[in-house]
């Protein structure tokens, strides 16, 4: 369970926040408030209900406004805003915010924090400090100040010509802080250290609970049974996911109702102050239909009881019984066995499948705790891994691991890694890299596909100029430290939703620089690799592609290869005029760059969709389909280049309804779906602009599908 938090926040609104200093762009109060929004949307983004906030307002006008609980985010903003005073007191303050949380904490343990931020101006009662000390210290609380271009020799924060009352201020509040064993700051520091990404401490739940076993317990007395927990490691951390929300029915209600009444003396009916109020999440309701001629529309919906359970093998769905499924469950038991053993050096690391996790003893189990011990020091001194069978909860499906001795100070576990079974292993067999082997079985290892001695240096030459080590007095130093390296999507989503709930309406801050470095190379490793890198692309003659053109094919030069020779232009003096349905793709090119004329165009689309129609109704189940999409694919980006969209609308038109209706061999409506998953439709406006067919007609006709056959019991 997450520790219990309170944290009570002291925001300085008097009358001067709300002017600009040290040449800053916005007020004081704003800039404070950078910090405390950024605070108070952290301890919010993690939903825990054990962390509570309280906020209190210094300086604020009117009598008697001590404090309020974070219950809208969007309320408070609206709060805090600069006040026509510069009475207030920040001790005074301080002993209201220890007054909050003593009377919500009373004597549970908590985290205690106060968190003052102020501009130190105004007048400061010092007396009573030795008491206000003492409390703080007897309920244990940590006090934060930070205050407004308070000077900072060490963070280079000094402020000139600073008013003698705000000297003496900030001195009062750095000797609290001191002595309540606290933490005293430039609020600029803390500002700059915003752009630094939080990492977040978690405390995981055990994902298995049980016996590690070495031998059978039930048959041997010598056999070995500890127990023991497993925990994540390493856990792979993703932003949050986007939720769909639509308003609710109970706002529906009231607004039917308000626009069917009348509404007494210019009364308007009220709504929620908060949007997100109005708002509840989407549900889905499925429902399931077969095809029915007796029925309205030719579908007929069934309960979801009555269908098969079936699984997907390929693009196949598969029966299984209920009866026959269970046959193929193992009845297992929760248990950590060990299998074997197995040399350090002869486990590959890409062998691994999953995250790491560890094995400890059971806690407050020293027994355990010893016995899982004398496993890592022997596993360790053998210089060994262990394989072992690991079922994580009875009727659970059994998983292979590997086990690993770690031996560290004050700690000793076995790290747990997945294993592949021999169905997931696969191996493939590439060409060698230094040489060629012809089909006569001569190696020739001096070709112009393999790299000569100088390409080789020269890429030598360039790897070495982009390391990003650095050497201090001889010895490497370690550029992208992993306490430094920090995710950018993970904490950019984080920045940007905890900046859109305080500001709905402002744009997002700009990346910060921790995290923008990371997609960047250094400067000083590209200026230093300018010359060894200009020596490689000329060794490796290495050119640069042109631009592909848009336009008419059919009306522009062909451009002139690389390599010199044309083969377009040696086939031009043969125009093909027939298609073989043994090749159909080069040929479908070849004969488009022989002709400029529409009908040999048309002439070609009409085999081509003759081929297509064939593969599919010779298909045996989906054996030609792949060949089929390719095809459709290379005819609709040949006739999008042509400016020829009317060919190709018409023939996906054809093939549809063809497919629809079962004309090409049977059942062929799997093809339809492999169409739509392509996105192979009709060619819009958006694709081609001289095409008739609206984004929206394309969106449509793709859209529809047919409901997929299902068995009834």
């Amino acid at each position: 369970m997450a520790e219990k938090e309170a944290t009570v926040y002291i925001v300085d609104v008097g009358e001067s926040t709300a002017k600009c200093h040290s040449g800053r762009t916005i007020s004081d109060l704003d800039w404070m408030m950078n910090y405390v929004w950024d605070r108070i949307t952290t301890t919010v983004a993690t939903g825990r209900k054990t962390a509570t906030i309280g906020v209190v307002g210094l300086k604020t006008d009117g009598q008697h406004s001590p404090s309020m609980l974070l219950t809208d985010i969007r309320k408070l903003r609206d709060v805090m805003k600069p006040s026509k005073t510069t009475e207030g007191d920040a001790i005074s303050s301080i002993i209201l915010a220890i007054d909050m949380i003593e009377r919500f904490c009373k004597r549970l343990k908590y985290k205690r924090r106060i968190i003052l931020v102020t501009d130190g101006k105004g007048q400061m009662d010092s007396d009573g400090i030795d008491g206000i000390v003492t409390k703080i210290k007897d309920e244990g609380i940590e006090l934060i100040i930070l205050g407004v271009d308070f000077d900072d020799p060490d963070y280079g924060v000094k402020e000139e010509d600073k008013d003698p009352q705000k000297i003496e201020n900030e001195a009062t509040l750095k000797h609290l802080a001191d002595r309540c064993d606290g933490m005293f700051g430039t609020l600029a520091q803390a500002i700059d250290e915003m752009s630094i990404p939080r990492i977040k401490i978690v405390r995981s739940n055990p994902s298995f609970r049980g016996d590690l076993k070495l031998g059978d317990p039930e048959h041997y007395s010598i056999a070995l049974t500890v127990q023991v927990e497993r925990y994540y490691r390493t856990y792979v951390a993703r932003p949050p996911t986007a939720s769909a929300f639509v308003l609710s029915t109970a706002l529906l209600d009231r607004r039917e109702a308000a626009e069917s009444a009348t509404l007494r003396d210019g009364e308007s009916s009220a709504e929620p102050a908060d949007p997100s109020a109005n708002l509840t999440s989407v549900r889905n309701a499925r429902s399931y239909q077969v095809d029915d001629k007796d029925a309205p529309g030719g579908k007929r919906d069934v309960p979801r009881d009555d269908l098969a359970k079936g699984y997907e093998y390929g693009r196949t769905a598969v029966h299984i019984s209920e009866s026959d499924e269970n046959i193929t469950k193992l009845d297992t038991d929760a248990a950590l066995e060990f299998i074997g053993f197995i040399d350090n050096e002869n486990y590959k690391r890409y062998m691994s499948m999953s995250n790491v996790n560890v094995i400890v003893g059971q806690k407050l189990n020293e027994k355990a705790s010893l016995a899982l011990s004398s496993i890592v020091h022997a596993l360790f001194e053998l210089e060994c891994y262990a394989i072992a069978r690991l079922v994580t909860k009875k009727g659970k499906p059994p998983l292979v691991v590997l086990l690993a001795p770690l031996i560290e100070l004050g700690f000793e576990c076995l790290l747990e890694v997945q294993l592949p079974f021999a169905e997931d292993v696969r191996s493939y067999r590439f060409p060698p890299l230094d040489r060629i082997v012809t089909v006569s079985g001569k190696v020739v290892k001096e070709h112009r596909n393999l790299p000569s001695d100088e390409l080789l240096d020269a890429m030598d030459k360039y790897v070495k100029n982009m390391d990003l080590s650095e050497l201090d007095n001889g010895n490497p130093l370690e550029s992208m430290a992993l306490e430094d390296s920090f995710s950018p999507l993970l904490h950019r989503i984080d920045q940007a939703i905890r900046w859109r709930a305080v500001r709905p309406t402002e744009s997002l801050p700009p990346i910060p620089k921790i995290l923008d470095k990371l997609s960047h190379f250094p400067e000083r490793l590209i200026d230093k690799s300018q010359s060894s890198l200009k020596g490689l692309i000329s060794v490796s003659a290495v050119k640069k592609v042109p631009p592909r053109v848009k336009g008419r094919k059919r009306n522009r030069d062909v451009d002139k290869p690389l390599s010199g020779l044309n083969v377009d232009e040696l086939l031009r003096g043969e125009k093909r005029l027939k298609i073989s349905p043994e090749n159909p793709i080069p040929e479908f090119k070849q004969t488009l760059a022989n002709t400029e004329d529409v009908s040999a165009i048309e002439e070609a689309v009409k085999q081509m969709s003759v081929i297509m129609e064939t593969q599919i109704r010779e298909s045996v189940g989906d054996v030609n389909y792949d060949r089929t999409i390719e095809g459709i694919g290379t005819m609709r980006e040949e006739l999008i280049a042509y400016e020829e969209p009317g060919l190709y609308n018409d023939f996906i038109r054809r093939l549809k309804q063809k497919l629809l209706d079962d004309e090409l061999g049977g059942d062929r409506r799997e093809m339809w779906w492999l169409v739509r998953k392509n996105r192979l439709g009709l060619i819009d406006s958006h694709a081609l602009d001289i095409s008739d067919v609206t984004e929206d007609q394309a969106r449509e006709f793709l859209s529809s599908r047919p409901t997929a056959k299902k068995a009834v019991i």
